[in-house]
């Protein structure tokens, strides 16, 4: 199943699980592949990314304050380089002579741009690009503003695996859009720049919103008059004496 997964899939995953504390799980996932990045690490504790190593330089990229240090009972980067070397030699042999003899297994992946917090009158905004079934873990996250490329102000998250073996991503970009403008998220994956999605966000005119809501009000304002009207009419009617 190794290299035949390997062939396959594109990628070579050995998944070492330790329990610390149930239900909690633990996953520590290395990957190596012909694409870019070739040579991986993930470490996860039900599911939310600790640690991403890419070799040759390993890098640790907390999610957030407090994550704690590297787990006991899981092997360190440097522990598990040369495996994953030894697959990445194995791909290079076998794959050009087996080359186009096997299917690939390939994700199609699935975006949603959306904002981390409510978009404030001219101020900047934070655009989330989530990117699921990601697999190989292979592919490019872009970002085009109006139609124009985008770079300043980008983050890129590492790949981080999910239980079934498929790869989530995630890209930020903090953007002050004009009202109608289009934000675009764009992941391309293959080697070969063959696969492209795009997903959208537009920019809303906070004006309008700000003019609908002063409309909104004022008509449930004339409402609740007209309404508090008929109720005092109605009272005084009921409190006529019928015999006049």
């Amino acid at each position: 199943m190794g290299v035949l997964g390997a062939l396959l899939g594109g990628v070579l995953v050995a998944v070492a699980v330790a329990e610390p504390a149930p239900p909690h799980v633990l996953a520590e996932v290395l990957s190596c592949q012909p694409d870019s990045p070739s040579l991986s690490l993930s470490v996860t504790l039900d599911g939310r990314g600790l640690a991403w190593f890419q070799f040759p330089r390993s890098r640790w990229v907390p999610e957030g304050p407090g994550v704690p240090p590297w787990p006991e009972g899981l092997e360190t980067p440097g522990e598990l380089q040369p495996e994953a070397q030894m697959c990445q030699e194995i791909l290079g042999i076998l794959g050009k002579q087996l080359g186009g003899l096997l299917p690939q297994a390939r994700g199609i992946p699935v975006l949603s741009v959306f904002p981390a917090r409510p978009p404030s009158p001219g101020g900047a905004t934070t655009l989330v690009c989530l990117v699921e079934n990601i697999f190989p873990p292979s592919l490019s996250i872009s970002w085009t503003v109006a139609g124009l490329g985008v770079t300043h102000g980008v983050t890129l998250g590492p790949f981080v695996p999910n239980p079934d073996l498929t790869f989530v991503r995630i890209s930020r970009i903090s953007v002050t859009a004009r009202p109608g403008d289009v934000v675009a998220c764009v992941v391309t994956s293959g080697r070969d720049n063959a696969t492209t999605t795009v997903a959208y966000w537009v920019a809303p005119d906070t004006a309008l919103d700000e003019q609908l809501d002063t409309a909104l009000a004022g008509a449930a304002l004339a409402l609740g008059l007209v309404l508090a009207l008929l109720g005092l009419g109605l009272a005084l009617l009921a409190r006529r004496d019928p015999h006049g």
